[in-house]
């Protein structure tokens, strides 16, 4: 018998082939994205997006998450807090500023569209029970995505109420979908019983919109953040990324091996809440130095997005944000400040720092993203993906490739200021430390400075790179 062994690459190549391939990330992926819990009005996200514009960080997209709506499933902005969206978006523009808006697949009981799209059958139903999928805010059901009916409702409504303003993507969050009861087996769709076809529903969720945008022209302008994914979300844009995880350095490390599963189940796109998600405090000493060995990581991600639900002292002493309308109604909270000026000029001049080597990694970060679409080739690689006849190199779970030529090893332990680091291959390959030009042989182990401004990056030797002393 011959050697039934294949290169990992061979591997994607052929699952991609099979699944279907990653469309071309636009040029707007590549840089920073900019998010906090809620911008909760037109003008806060106008007002963040010119201090970005004041101080010089380089943006190019900032979200709109969720609750701008008055009830799930509505798709549309709440008009008190977001009086011209339109012009909001034309601003935006302006700067050079993509918009992003979440979505969430719910239709509330008193949304304005429940009514015509229960009686037109374009909500996930159920066998037995009450036909409701979760209580969160109030009672609502899931549009059943599975249905190309109410993926043209969808569509239709969002179109008329986000793209025609200018949205340019969309955050399709609760992609499972999230059940407040996973009774799977109690779930209908269009598709068939939830038990037997359930998975398809992030697939057909993202599909609903890759295909809306597509016949807009914009077969090469499409990334929609989803939470959810499965065999196939790949080829409808679907940048995946590991949900709301803690603001820990536990699960910070969790990411890499997160990011690197991601890239072997066929699905390049990925990327994590910079910082996490989760309790993170922008007072505490710990969250800070967490928040900036997370912004090293994502800065060599395939997308660097920065993005979760803060605490701290407000001004006036309170916590969180309070929003209420003109009539007293209470509103989602907004989180407080989540910009990278909001943890003090320390945090800021790290966090530009590698925001701004982002901008010199655009040529290589877009050779990536074109390998993925081509060629079905993962962006974060573990080590045994470009060493595959290094055994020792598949235990490693703290390191990773970005790309070919990237070793990358990020910082995932409290007040460490170096990390042992392993560089695979044999003694005829060469890493580079990428800040002091210092040339080490493949197959060693070394203990690597890493100060908190600074993380250990190698390239293979023959790679013109220069020394890319931001790090």
């Amino acid at each position: 018998m011959g050697d039934c062994r294949r290169h990992p690459a061979q591997i994607e190549r052929q699952y991609a082939d099979a699944t279907g391939h990653a469309p071309v990330m636009p040029e707007w992926g590549l840089g920073f994205w900019q998010s906090k819990l809620r911008y909760w009005n037109q003008q806060q996200v106008l007002d963040v997006a010119h201090e970005f514009k004041r101080k010089g960080i380089p943006l190019d997209l900032i979200v709109i998450d969720f609750f701008h709506w008055p009830h799930m499933g509505d798709f549309r902005f709440e008009t008190e807090f977001w009086p011209d969206p339109k012009a909001m978006c034309d601003e935006l523009h302006s700067m050079g500023i993509k918009v992003m808006v979440s979505v969430w697949p719910q239709v509330a009981l008193n949304s304005e569209n429940y009514l015509q799209m229960k009686a037109e059958n374009l909500l996930v139903g159920t066998d037995t029970g009450e036909d409701i999928g979760m209580m969160f805010e109030g009672p609502s059901q899931f549009f059943d995505s599975t249905n190309p009916a109410a993926r043209d409702f969808v569509w239709d409504t969002c179109k008329r109420n986000y793209t025609d303003y200018g949205i340019d993507a969309f955050w399709l969050d609760e992609a499972e979908p999230e059940y407040g009861t996973y009774d799977v087996k109690n779930y209908r769709y269009y598709a068939g019983p939830g038990q037997q076809v359930g998975n398809i529903y992030p697939v057909d969720y993202n599909r609903c919109f890759y295909e809306g945008q597509v016949a807009q022209g914009r077969q090469n302008d499409v990334v929609n953040l989803t939470r959810c994914a499965w065999a196939g979300s790949q080829k409808y844009g679907a940048l995946v990324w590991s949900g709301d995880v803690g603001s820990t350095f536990e699960d910070l490390q969790c990411q890499i091996t997160c990011a690197v599963h991601m890239g072997m189940a066929g699905i390049p796109w990925f990327t994590t809440d910079m910082g996490g998600f989760h309790d993170g405090d922008i007072d505490s000493d710990y969250f800070r130095e967490l928040f900036l060995r997370w912004a090293q990581f994502s800065c060599f991600s395939p997308i660097m997005r920065n993005h979760g639900s803060r605490s701290g002292l407000q001004p006036d002493g309170s916590m969180k944000e309070q929003v209420r309308s003109a009539d007293g109604s209470p509103r989602s909270l907004s989180g407080v400040g989540n910009e990278p000026w909001s943890m003090g000029e320390q945090v800021e001049d790290i966090v530009v720092k590698f925001i701004k080597l982002r901008e010199v990694l655009r040529p290589y970060t877009r050779t990536l993203f074109e390998t993925a679409h081509e060629d079905g080739q993962p962006i974060i690689r573990g080590l045994f993906y470009e060493f595959p006849d290094d055994e020792a190199a598949a235990d490693i779970a703290d390191e990773y490739m970005f790309g070919p030529d990237l070793l990358v090893a990020p910082v995932t332990t409290l007040k460490a200021r170096s990390r042992e680091v392993y560089l695979p291959g044999d003694a005829s390959v060469s890493w580079t430390d990428l800040r002091d030009g210092r040339a080490y042989p493949g197959g060693s182990t070394i203990d690597s400075p890493a100060p908190l401004d600074s993380l250990p990056v190698f390239a293979k030797a023959g790679k013109d790179w220069g020394l890319l002393k931001r790090l």
